[in-house]
C-alpha cells in the first residue's frame, strides 16, 4: 500500500522563534476578510504570552478552555458560525496550545469553507474543499497534531478525525521555550503519547522503513528525555521533546496506530479521558501486544514519580465497558494494522471488552 502524503509547507524551529510570526502572518493578512482568528488555550490568558500574540484591533482572539474535554464538533461548528457572523472569512486560523488546541484551528480551518456539520466529515478524504490558510504553535510536546492530517473531535455518534492532505498545517513555529510551565505529570503523560505513537506505528502490518526511520529517532529522543543521563524539564530537552513529537506524528502518518489507541478512543468518548493520559493508562497493560516497550514506559513514570491509578475497571459498569469496546471495534484501520487483514477473525466486541477489564 502506497501513500501519497502532505506534509507541512513550512517550519520554523528554534527557541524565541515565537517572535517570527508577526513576519510569516503579514503575508497573508489580505485574504479573505482580511482579520486572523487566534484560538489560544486558556492557560495562556493573562500570561506574559497574551502580550505577544501579534494580533492587530481587526483580529478575533479566542481563549479556550481544553480541560477537561477535548474537541467537539459542535464546538468547532458553533466558532465557525459565531466567526462568520461577526466577521466573515478570516485570512487564517492561527492555533496557539497543545494537541487540543492544535486540532481545533486545524478543523475550524477546513470548516470556513466546507458547508453543514463537522459531523458530516468526521472520517478519511471526505472534506470536499481545501481549508484556509493556518499555522500551529504547539505549547506541549507530544500529540503529533502539529504535523498530522487529523483533526480529532468526538462528535454525538463518534470520536473520529477530519483527515485529508487538507488538514496538515500550512505553517508550524516549534518554539520550545513555550513549553517551559508545563506540569511534570502533564508533560509526561504527552510525552508518551510520541513514544506510543512510535512503539505502535512499528508494531504493526504498515510497518515499513519509512515509518521506522521517524519512529525511531523520536525513541531515541523520547528516551533521552525520559531516562537518559540529562533526564527531566530542561531546556535541551524541551528541544528534543518537542523534535520527537513531530517525528512521531511523521511515523504514524505513513504506518498507523493500533490496540492503544483504539482503547484510548474508547476512553475519551465514553469516560471523557484526556487522550495523552488514556493512552498511558491502556499501554500499560498491554504487554502481549507491546513487549517490553510496556516496561520501558513504567521505569519513565517511575523516574518521575508519577502513578497511574490501577483497578479502575472495578468502578465501570458492563454497560460502560461494552460502549467503549464498541467505539474500539469501530476503528478498523488500527485493528488492521495492528493485528492484521482477518482482525474480524480474532477480535470481537468480547475480546476488547476483556482488554478494558485489565484496567
Amino acid at each position: 500500500m502506497y501513500k501519497n502524503f502532505k506534509n507541512i509547507d513550512k517550519v520554523v524551529f528554534g527557541r524565541g522563534s515565537f517572535s517570527a510570526m508577526e513576519g510569516i502572518l503579514a503575508e497573508k493578512r489580505n485574504e479573505n476578510n482580511r482579520f486572523f482568528l487566534f484560538v489560544v488555550d486558556n492557560y495562556f490568558k493573562g500570561k506574559d504570552l497574551e502580550q505577544r500574540i501579534p494580533a492587530g484591533p481587526q483580529d478575533i482572539v479566542r481563549f479556550i478552555d481544553v480541560d477537561p474535554h477535548e474537541p467537539t464538533t459542535e464546538q468547532i461548528d458553533t466558532l465557525r458560525d459565531e466567526v462568520i457572523a461577526e466577521k466573515g472569512i478570516p485570512a487564517g486560523v492561527i492555533g496557539i496550545g497543545g494537541g487540543s488546541i492544535m486540532d481545533i484551528a486545524k478543523a475550524v480551518s477546513l470548516m470556513f469553507t466546507n458547508e453543514g456539520s463537522s459531523t458530516l466529515y468526521q472520517g478519511l478524504n471526505l472534506i470536499k474543499k481545501p481549508g484556509i490558510y493556518h499555522l500551529g504553535v504547539p505549547t506541549i510536546s507530544g500529540t503529533g497534531a502539529e504535523v498530522s492530517m487529523t483533526a480529532v473531535l468526538t462528535g454525538p455518534v463518534k470520536k473520529l478525525g477530519l483527515k485529508c492532505d487538507w488538514t496538515v498545517f500550512n505553517q508550524v513555529i516549534l518554539d520550545s521555550e513555550l513549553a517551559a510551565t508545563v506540569p511534570v505529570d502533564k508533560w509526561l503523560y504527552t510525552g508518551m503519547d510520541t513514544y506510543i505513537h512510535s512503539i505502535e506505528a512499528e508494531c504493526g502490518t504498515l510497518n515499513n522503513i519509512y515509518s521506522l526511520a521517524y519512529g525511531d529517532q523520536a525513541l531515541k529522543l523520547c528516551r533521552d528525555v525520559y531516562v537518559g543521563p540529562n533526564a527531566g524539564q530542561n531546556p535541551e530537552n524541551d528541544d528534543k521533546l518537542m523534535v520527537a513529537s513531530m517525528m512521531g506524528g511523521l511515523s504514524l502518518t505513513y504506518s498507523e496506530v493500533g490496540v492503544c489507541h483504539a482503547l484510548s478512543y474508547g476512553l475519551s468518548k465514553i469516560l471523557g479521558e484526556k487522550h495523552c493520559y488514556a493512552n498511558c493508562l491502556a499501554f500499560q497493560h498491554l504487554e502481549d501486544y507491546y513487549g517490553d516497550a510496556v516496561n520501558e514506559l513504567k521505569s519513565m513514570l517511575v523516574k518521575h514519580n508519577v502513578t497511574l491509578p490501577q483497578g479502575l475497571s472495578k468502578n465501570w459498569s458492563d454497560e460502560q465497558i461494552t460502549a467503549m469496546a464498541e467505539v474500539a471495534y469501530n476503528l478498523p484501520h488500527m485493528w488492521n494494522h495492528a493485528i492484521g487483514a482477518d482482525w474480524k477473525e480474532k477480535v470481537t466486541i468480547d475480546t476488547i471488552k476483556k482488554l478494558y477489564e485489565r484496567l
